[in-house]
């Protein structure tokens, strides 16, 4: 594997190379289309200059031939080749007969220039011809030869060839540019993703209190950090949780296993006669366990991933008003007013869970509300949504217990008195119900004053 420093860098320089290399195949592509329209033209311009100049050697009715040949030598020195003839076709002045092996060589070297340009080139000698007159009169005719359809001279490939240089020096220095920019930009992104993954690596380890303190100016890995960071706390909370949830059933289990394994060696050893009275003792503890088991029985079922919901359409004004009249014997015996309001609140939803929704959060709210205290009960509707709300002036909870009131097992009374914390898994069971609706539980409380527990739930009808 790569790293992602090393892939940056060989991106930058891939970028580079490629961006450099198609400028330098575009660049050559059109300044060989225009290179060779302005040779073409060039050959043409120079041509009709130098037949007109060498016409202006006529006169008299003769050729000055001695300024024809001092034309057509400086024509040989561009690689054009004059031969200059007469009206009666006789030769005023050739070229090849001038100088043969200077002519010959440089149409060998222009033929090398353009092979050295196009291995592939495909040119030769060719001739182009123009009358000379004097009025109407022809008095001549000239022919320029040259190393056609065109051709570069020493010039004109220094110059495509100095271009070409500069394009390769150019990307030479911008992949240095690109490997000094990849390697200091890939640093900034992967030495903070580094010491992410060391504090990822410490938290794996066990070390849950690890955090990461790294701040940049990248969004995606300050939300890396942050998520790495809440991910730290999540499990570190579940810790906490799973401790406890440990401590708490250990306890719960050890109590009427102690005083079962007590009563029976006490039995067993003849120190206590067996009577009815020890056996129903027994058979108490024993009742004890038993619903304990049940008790882990629905909290798995409750809190597994996905709970069976069967949904049916019904008034949740109606349900809590009935479930309030069947458990206002029980706030009576206690001393503790139940007071109900709703308004008609229609929705599609599990009802036999919905009840056991409303049931919990009463039951929890008489439980922490003593004697000459209140709970209330609130039902209404709102456009797509329905909101339960059942608040007291009890007990109160602790600021430090507010997040964990809904984990299994967990009670704020440290005492762990049944009589006061019961089972721990009613609240629990409660929110797994409200999460398989697609709803949400809230609760507000302060500690001495009382708490507020609102669970808003979708209509879900179509």
């Amino acid at each position: 594997m790569i790293s992602l420093r090393a892939r940056l860098s060989v991106s930058y320089m891939w970028i580079i190379l490629i961006s450099i290399t198609a400028v330098g195949i575009l660049a050559n592509l059109c300044l060989e289309r225009q290179f060779r329209s302005y040779i073409l033209k060039n050959i043409e311009n120079r041509n009709r200059q130098l037949v007109a100049l060498i016409s202006k050697q006529y006169s008299q009715n003769r050729w000055s031939e001695t300024k024809v040949s001092d034309i057509g030598i400086n024509a040989m020195e561009e690689g054009l080749f004059i031969r200059v003839m007469d009206a009666d076709g006789r030769m005023v002045w050739d070229a090849f007969t001038h100088n043969n092996g200077f002519c010959r060589e440089m149409i060998a070297h222009m033929a090398n220039n353009m092979a050295s340009r196009y291995p592939n080139w495909q040119g030769s000698y060719m001739e182009s011809d123009y009358v000379v007159k004097r009025g109407e009169t022809i008095v001549g005719k000239v022919l320029i030869g040259y190393y056609g359809p065109f051709y570069y001279k020493d010039t004109d490939l220094a110059f495509i060839n100095t271009l070409n240089r500069i394009l390769a020096g150019v990307l030479l220095i911008a992949l240095v540019i690109a490997l000094v920019t990849g390697t200091v930009t890939s640093r900034r992104i992967s030495n903070p993703i580094t010491r992410v993954i060391e504090t990822a690596r410490e938290i794996a380890a066990g070390n849950l209190k690890a955090r990461s303190q790294e701040r940049t100016d990248i969004k995606e890995i300050n939300q890396l950090v942050r998520s790495i960071n809440e991910l730290a706390e999540a499990l570190e909370n579940q810790e906490k949780i799973r401790k406890r949830l440990t401590a708490d059933v250990a306890h719960e289990l050890r109590t009427p296993l102690s005083t079962l394994q007590s009563h029976l060696e006490a039995m067993i050893d003849g120190i206590w006669e067996i009577d009815e009275g020890r056996l129903k003792g027994c058979h108490a503890e024993i009742l004890r366990l038993i619903r304990m088991v049940k008790d882990l029985e629905r909290l798995t079922k409750y809190d597994s991933d996905w709970v069976a919901l069967s949904k049916s359409e019904f008034d949740l004004s109606q349900l809590a008003e009935q479930i309030v009249a069947n458990l206002r014997p029980e706030f009576e015996n206690k001393s503790v007013a139940l007071v109900y309001s709703g308004e008609p609140a229609v929705l599609s939803a599990d009802q036999d869970k919905i009840s056991q929704v409303i049931i919990n959060l009463l039951v929890n709210s008489l439980k922490f509300t003593p004697e000459g205290g209140s709970v209330g009960v609130d039902v209404k509707a709102s456009d797509g949504r329905v909101e339960l709300q059942v608040r007291d002036n009890g007990m109160g909870i602790n600021p430090e217990d507010l997040p964990y009131i809904f984990e299994r097992f967990y009670r704020g009374d440290k005492s762990r008195n049944r009589m006061s914390g019961g089972s721990g898994i009613g609240l629990t069971i409660t929110k797994a119900i409200v999460d398989a609706h697609g709803g949400r539980i809230d609760v507000q409380s302060q500690l001495g004053q009382g708490s507020c527990f609102t669970v808003v739930l979708p209509k879900g009808i179509v």
